[in-house]
C-alpha cells in the first residue's frame, strides 16, 4: 500500500486533548467550532457546547405533550358546546373546536421541544413550521367560528 498523507480533510482528534483535530486555533485564524456532548458529559475548551438530548428528557416531553392534548381534548368540547349555546351551527362549532385543539397542540409542541433541547429545536427550521400550523389554525378557527 502506498503512503496516504493527510491532505486538510476530516481528522479525529488525538484521544486526551481538549481541541479537535484540524481546528485551527492561531490567534488570527479562531474558527468557531460547535461541539455535541452526550447527556452528563462536560468539555473543557472556549467552544459552543450543545447538549445532546437524551431520552429520558424525550419521553418526559412526550408524556407531558399527551397529558397537555388529553386536555386540550375537553376545552375542544366545551368551546364547541359554547359556540353552540351562542347560536353558531353544530358543525361549524366543532369545526371551530377541532381548529382550536390544532392550535393548541402546535403551541404545545413547540413548547415542549424548546423546554426540552432549546439548542437543537430553537431554530426557525423547525419552530417555523409549527408556528405556520398554528396562525394558519388561528385563523381557520375564528373564521368557523363566526355566526
Amino acid at each position: 500500500m502506498a503512503d496516504q498523507k493527510n491532505t486538510g480533510g476530516f481528522s479525529l482528534p488525538v484521544p486526551g486533548s481538549d481541541t479537535p483535530a484540524g481546528a485551527n486555533t492561531a490567534a488570527g485564524n479562531a474558527v468557531p467550532v460547535t461541539v455535541i456532548v452526550p447527556p452528563g458529559e462536560t468539555f473543557a475548551g472556549t467552544y459552543t457546547v450543545v447538549s445532546d438530548t437524551s431520552s429520558r428528557d424525550l419521553v418526559v416531553g412526550g408524556g407531558v405533550l399527551l397529558a397537555l392534548l388529553v386536555a386540550f381534548f375537553f376545552a375542544k368540547n366545551a368551546y364547541a358546546n359554547t359556540l353552540v349555546t351562542k347560536r353558531v351551527s353544530p358543525n361549524a362549532a366543532n369545526a371551530a373546536g377541532w381548529w382550536m385543539f390544532i392550535l393548541l397542540g402546535a403551541l404545545a409542541t413547540g413548547t415542549v421541544l424548546v423546554a426540552v433541547n432549546s439548542a437543537k429545536f430553537l431554530s426557525p427550521l423547525i419552530l417555523g413550521p409549527v408556528a405556520a400550523v398554528a396562525v394558519i389554525a388561528l385563523v381557520l378557527m375564528l373564521s368557523a367560528s363566526r355566526k
